[in-house]
This record gives structure tokens, C-alpha cells and sequence, in this order.
């Protein structure tokens, strides 16, 4: 794999993805970068910290061939919280996933939630890896014909795969302890 560029003042950078590697240009002294291979985002995914951003999610759920349905998008954006629900401090917390169980467990979720009426989409993308305080771990996108139907569409994506997806949490907290946690 190589990297071309005709331009003098770039340089070649290296993307990982979980399954295709890129290699693109980036260009310094542009205001743009130029990208080889573009990736494509799917509606459900358990990734690698960083690898999908909310905003994507929402330019990809406002493109869904039903989108002009909905007259409402809620989204949900799990954080790590700082403080365990004992009181104790946080330093961060480590996520793990069975990626293809939990894939498939999220997917059933959207695909119950869809067929529900007056709901037109629902995306949900759970980050593996280790996270600091105040980091993105889960987004949930509900596109629905109204809000209540959003909103309760979006709580109920949230509880099932808290319970229906095969992941686990490992709290490091301050005093130097960790435990894995179970809700």
C-alpha cells in the first residue's frame, strides 16, 4: 500500500481501522485534507475509542430513505461518570466487548425498535477500550415520527443493551483499587 501525493507538503499518514488499513495525504498547508479511501459507517457497531464521533451518526440517520418521517431525532451520549454510585473516585474505566455478540445483540435491539410504529430508525455505536472521566462511551440516535416516541425509544435502547449486550466495565478508581462492575 502506498501513499501518493503531488503536492510537495505532504506528508503520508497511516489509519487503523479494526478490519482495512488506509493510507492517505495530509496536507499541511491546506485547509483540507485529501483521503483515499473513505470509510463507510454502519448503524450499529461496537468500536475502538475514537473511531466513531455523534455527528456522524446524525449526518448518516438524517440520510436513512425514511428520514423525511421523522419529525424528531433524540439522541443519547453515554459519559464516564467521575464517581461510583458508592461516592468513590473515578480515574478511569476500561471497557471490554464479545465484539460479535454484542454486535448482533445491538442490531436485535434496533431491529425490534424499528418495527415499532411511528419509529423510522434507531443507530446505536458502544466504544471499547479505556476511557477518562467525561469521555464519549455509547451514542444511541432515535429518528421517530414524534418526541415521545423518540424519547421513550432512546430509554429503552439504552436499558436493553445495558442488559442484552455482552459487555463489561472495569472502574480504576482513585485509591488505587479496581473492580469490575455489574448493573
Amino acid at each position: 500500500m502506498t501513499c501518493q501525493s503531488k503536492r510537495p507538503e505532504a506528508i503520508c499518514a497511516l489509519f487503523l481501522s479494526r478490519n482495512q488499513t488506509f493510507i492517505f495525504p495530509l496536507l499541511f498547508n491546506s485547509l483540507y485534507r485529501t483521503v483515499a479511501t473513505v470509510v463507510e459507517l454502519k448503524r450499529i457497531g461496537i468500536d475502538r475509542k475514537g473511531e466513531v464521533r455523534l455527528e456522524d451518526l446524525l449526518q448518516l440517520a438524517r440520510r436513512s430513505p425514511e428520514a423525511s418521517r421523522a419529525g424528531a431525532i433524540v439522541t443519547f451520549s453515554g459519559i464516564v461518570r467521575g464517581y461510583t454510585h458508592e461516592g468513590k473516585k473515578v480515574e478511569k474505566l476500561e471497557l471490554e466487548a464479545y465484539d460479535e455478540l454484542a454486535e448482533k445483540a445491538l442490531e436485535k435491539i434496533s431491529s425490534d425498535l424499528r418495527s415499532r410504529p411511528g419509529v423510522v430508525d434507531v443507530l446505536i455505536h458502544h466504544s471499547v477500550g479505556a476511557f477518562s472521566v467525561g469521555e464519549d462511551l455509547v451514542y444511541v440516535v432515535v429518528l421517530a415520527d414524534s418526541r415521545e416516541n423518540a424519547f421513550s425509544t432512546a430509554r429503552e435502547a439504552v436499558e436493553r443493551y445495558k442488559k442484552e449486550a455482552p459487555l463489561w466495565k472495569k472502574e480504576h478508581l482513585a485509591d488505587g483499587t479496581s473492580h469490575w462492575v455489574e448493573e
